[in-house]
């Protein structure tokens, strides 16, 4: 009877014992809740699911890195990363050290290296502050032509114009349109005035004329005249003369008149001459 008292208060005893360590033991969903809730970073320190629900329902200690640093598993005996844990590294924040021209090859040199390497933020739409005195730097004047890349070359603004006067502080302005060329004529000018061609007969008389109805010019004698015929009439010898004579208009002094009246004023036509 002793003896099953003391079997009885021993089992009792290890029960109580072991109950603050079933208490304290996760379960496995919780434990899998956990590793998915830093599911990327714990993928980029080479942690399993599996490897770290069994660390966490034992009770052990799992650290997980926190999202989107450049932490990695521990380092090796020796304080050097892995080229594969580097890259895991690398490759969890992939899109970010892209942006920031981190690449691959030198981020897994730098890891190894025990040098620190940063990551980006997420990349912003908003252009790389100015550099030290206010000047923006070529890579971010770039950035801004490119980003409204279809616009500029519509207005005719090539990315090197933009660049250069993005860096001096300018205002970039498209440039004035050309002039739009003469409209090509299509019909010739018309040709300027050209003076009357000298005729034998147009050569006023030397003396202002007058007697009556005699005039300077042919042009007043055939508006008297009408249809009439118009002579010249040497008034010194009282001859007169018709067109395309040689002493039509060009005798000394005369007058043109109109043949009707220089008849009636008792003048006579040149016997060489033919009437018109």
């Amino acid at each position: 009877m002793r003896t099953l008292v003391v079997i009885s208060s021993a089992i009792v005893g290890v029960s109580l014992l072991s109950l603050p360590a079933l208490a304290q033991q996760k379960t496995v969903r919780a434990c899998q809740a956990e590793w998915r809730a830093n599911k990327d970073a714990n993928q980029a320190r080479g942690i399993t699911e599996k490897a770290y629900v069994a660390q966490c329902r034992a009770g052990a200690t799992t650290t997980t890195a926190a999202p989107t640093t450049t932490t990695a598993a521990p380092a090796p005996a020796g304080g050097q990363k892995t080229v594969r844990a580097c890259q895991a590294e690398w490759r969890a924040n992939k899109d970010a050290n892209q942006a920031r021209g981190i690449t691959e090859k030198a981020y897994v040199a730098q890891c190894r290296a025990g040098a620190t390497t940063t990551t980006a933020a997420p990349t912003t739409t908003t252009a790389p502050p100015p550099a030290a005195g206010g000047q923006k730097t070529v890579r971010a004047c770039q950035a801004e032509w490119r980003a409204n890349k279809a616009d500029n070359q519509a207005r005719g603004i090539t990315e090197k114009a933009y660049v250069a006067q993005c860096r001096t502080g300018g205002t970039v302005a498209a440039p004035a349109p050309a002039p739009a060329p003469p409209p090509v004529q299509t019909t010739a000018p018309a040709p300027a005035p050209s003076a009357p061609p000298p005729t034998a007969n147009a050569r006023p008389a030397s003396t202002t004329p007058t007697g009556a109805n005699q005039y300077t010019t042919e042009g007043q004698a055939r508006m008297r005249c009408l249809t009439g015929t118009v002579v010249w009439a040497n008034t010194n010898s009282k001859i007169y003369h018709f067109s395309g004579y040689k002493d039509y208009g060009n005798t000394k002094t005369g007058a043109y008149m109109c043949e009707t009246d220089a008849a009636s004023q008792g003048m006579r036509a040149s016997k060489n001459e033919k009437h018109p």
